[in-house]
């Protein structure tokens, strides 16, 4: 049986862990045409060892993890637990030492830049400093940028190694020099969207001729099926309902919503904005709800294990973000029939067809005012861009099959 490795950075509620799931589901339930058995022996090693989202791992994919911590990722004892695993990296291994060389020259790089990202960093950091396995693969895939990404590129022995890259590799900070090269180690790179990869062949035109797309996978089963549960919305305000997904990080410019809901209020338009997600942002986006007086009417939910009642509830679906790579909750708010306004930005293009299956507007404050603002005055447009949003659909084999012929 052929052994199949993937290396993912953390395993919390986020999108890219979510279609992770989706992948093994798929890829450890094929069976064998010989003898009905498995036709892959498939080990998981998440970095950080930590994450909640362990608990959904379908049978047959084994944890190789030595210690684990199942506590939510952006919680308080999720981020405690990393603070431990960062300084445990730093002092394994000489790296305290062996990699300041590393962090002065690329912080350095980040100031000529404008832009310090500690993260960045830090993966290499925590990459160096992790356990090493002892088996070996016929393939190792990292599923995420940076760490995973450094560790199967220099630690995991493997006969064909593959990379994915789920956001604007630019947008979000990375470098050849970060990066130390990498992705020049893989035998593949697939990228969430045509213009992530447009992008990251920008940077490695090396590896122009073994970057494809491969689309997340997701249940559109499962997302209905969810979507039934008990959960939602348990506010009895009788308005609009806006809805929002993701972490509460600079990425998600989430301060232009909150501005966006102050026009809205400002015109007298009965709407209340809800967005489920944690962060390092919460604090200052707080600071930002008070002082435009919005504090019943923007309201930071947190994570929840189960959003898609709220999704199905939800009037509008709003995705106003900087950059993506291809968004999960986009293609699940899509699912669920609902009309989506989402920011012109890298991923979001090739997601949404303006005027067709959502609106497509500006990162601007008064844009997306003006987007939901005409979602709500056009009971058909609304209708229309939900119905068309449904019939979206994605072959999860013709995916998989990629992956797969690595192993040929």
């Amino acid at each position: 049986m052929k052994k199949i490795l993937f290396v993912i950075n953390t395993l919390g509620h986020a999108g890219a862990e979510a279609a992770l799931i989706e992948l093994l589901e798929k890829l450890s339930g094929l069976k064998s045409p010989a003898n009905g058995g498995r036709m892959y022996d498939i080990d998981l090693f998440v970095l950080t060892g930590q994450g909640e989202m362990v608990h959904e791992l379908p049978e047959g994919v084994r944890l190789v993890n030595r210690t684990y911590n199942d506590s939510p990722v952006l919680g308080a004892r999720g981020r405690s637990y990393l603070k431990r695993t960062v300084i445990k990296a730093l002092f394994r291994r000489g790296n305290v030492v062996r990699l300041i060389p590393y962090l002065a020259g690329n912080v350095l790089s980040m100031l000529k830049a404008g832009r310090i990202l500690p993260d960045k960093l830090l993966w290499r950091v925590i990459s160096d400093g992790a356990d090493r396995l002892e088996d070996s693969y016929e393939l190792a895939v990292a599923y995420l940028e940076g760490g995973s990404a450094y560790y199967v590129a220099e630690h995991v022995s493997a006969a064909r190694k593959a990379a994915f890259i789920h956001v604007d590799y630019n947008s979000a900070g990375y470098t050849r020099r970060l990066d130390r090269d990498c992705y020049l180690k893989y035998d593949r790179i697939f990228t969430v969207s045509g213009e992530t990869g447009s992008i990251f062949k920008n940077v490695y035109p090396e590896c122009a001729g073994r970057t494809e797309v491969f689309s997340n996978i997701i249940s559109r089963d499962k997302i209905i099926a969810k979507s039934r549960l008990a959960g939602g919305f348990s506010d009895d305000f009788d308005g609009c309902r806006l809805l929002s997904v993701g972490r509460l990080e600079r990425q998600k410019a989430f301060e232009v919503s909150i501005d966006a809901m102050r026009l809205l209020k400002d015109r007298g338009i009965n709407v209340r904005w809800y967005v489920l997600g944690e962060g390092s942002e919460r604090r200052r986006l707080e600071a930002g709800i008070r002082e435009a007086a919005l504090d019943e009417d923007f309201l930071l939910l947190g994570a929840v294990d189960n959003p898609y009642p709220y999704m199905a509830q939800a009037d509008i679906y709003v995705h106003a973000s900087r950059f993506e790579g291809k968004s999960i909750a986009i293609q699940e708010a899509q699912i669920l029939g609902r009309p989506i306004i989402v920011s012109d930005c890298s991923g979001n293009r090739e997601q949404v067809k303006n005027g067709i299956d959502g609106i497509m507007c500006s990162l601007d404050a008064s844009a997306i005012a003006d987007s939901i603002q005409k979602i709500l005055n056009d009971g058909e447009l609304a209708r229309r861009l939900g119905e068309a949003a449904s019939d979206l659909s994605l072959s999860w084999k013709a995916e998989t099959d990629k992956i797969l012929s690595l192993l040929e």
